[in-house]
């Protein structure tokens, strides 16, 4: 299964929001967005639970924060 890919690395909110919004509106079953800020985790995770989407948080040791989305 294709997972949708998208590298926010670098977007200040609402831009990271922005961009999983447009990807959410294709209804993908699993998507990953790649942050590196805790206001961009924090507010695309919301977003995403708020259409119905559980959220897997990975974080490594180079500040890029891994979400998982899927339904």
């Amino acid at each position: 299964m294709d997972i949708k890919k998208i590298d926010a690395r670098g977007q200040s909110c609402p831009i990271p929001v922005v961009l999983a919004k447009k990807a959410i509106d294709k209804n993908p079953k699993k998507l990953e967005i790649i942050v590196d800020n805790v206001a961009a985790k924090e507010n695309v995770t919301r977003f995403a639970k708020t259409m119905g989407y559980n959220v897997n948080i990975e974080e490594n040791d180079i500040d890029d924060i891994i979400l998982k989305i899927e339904k």
